[in-house]
């Protein structure tokens, strides 16, 4: 990805209902979809946004593409033989039903659920805010995708993007690396890197969250500073 992320410094209102709605999207809708198919609630950074990885034989996908919900089947999109079904995201009661999924909800007994569930409730989704909430998932899972190819024997996980926080993350030797679209507790999508025992904040300021560290998007221009982060943050937990 090369735009540049710094544009996009700051979020305003429209932004922030953006990302509660996709959130609620993710739990309530994608996760839903995935745990009833498979068991599993991981979701995948995917063109536009984000989904479901393939189930089934038929590899069917469920995936939010910008302002739509977006159901897949036997291939990718627009492939021979594949079958695309494609909405605007109005509410989760209309997603759920594209989705296949008998009602919106997602799953609480595997984890505690971090958006409201209102079937019927409008969801404002922004375009151009989707559309930044997309590029920064692409650049970060762009970024974990050669941190993991570089620390190989750290053993990383699968890069994961987990609906209980809405974060596109991996843990590798016991440090967990990822990237946030903002939160309540950091307002501004952000990078973060999560040692077993955070530690105090230092005075060159690396360490500067209870979980650990974090930079936000706008002193995040390309993939190579995301890995640069990265690198810093594991090189100093290491210490």
């Amino acid at each position: 990805m090369t735009e540049n992320m710094s544009q996009h410094s700051g979020v305003d209102d429209t932004f922030v209902r953006t990302r509660a709605a996709l959130h609620a999207v993710a739990e309530h809708v994608l996760a839903a979809a995935r745990y009833r198919a498979t068991g599993r609630i991981g979701l995948v950074v995917t063109p536009g946004g984000f989904g479901t990885p393939p189930s089934g034989d038929e590899g069917r996908v469920v995936a939010v593409d910008g302002t739509d919900l977006v159901v897949r089947s036997g291939g990718s999109d627009g492939a021979s033989g594949s079958a695309v079904t494609r909405a605007p995201l109005r509410t989760l009661a209309a997603a759920a039903a594209l989705a296949g999924v008998p009602a919106p909800g997602g799953p609480a007994g595997v984890y505690h659920l971090n958006t409201p569930c209102d079937p019927d409730a409008a969801l404002e989704v922004d375009p151009d805010a989707a559309r930044r909430i997309a590029d920064w998932y692409t650049l970060g899972d762009a970024a974990l995708r050669q941190w993991c190819a570089e620390i190989a024997a750290d053993e990383p996980s699968d890069i994961t993007l987990w609906p209980e926080h809405a974060d596109v993350a991996i843990r590798a030797a016991d440090i967990n690396y990822g990237a946030s679209p903002g939160d309540e507790y950091v307002a501004d999508p952000y990078l973060y890197v999560g040692p077993p025992a955070p530690p105090p904040p230092t005075e060159d300021g690396f360490w500067n969250a209870p979980f650990g560290a974090y930079l936000t998007w706008d002193k995040v221009h390309s993939v190579a500073d995301a890995v640069d982060f990265f690198r810093q943050g594991r090189r100093l937990a290491r210490r």
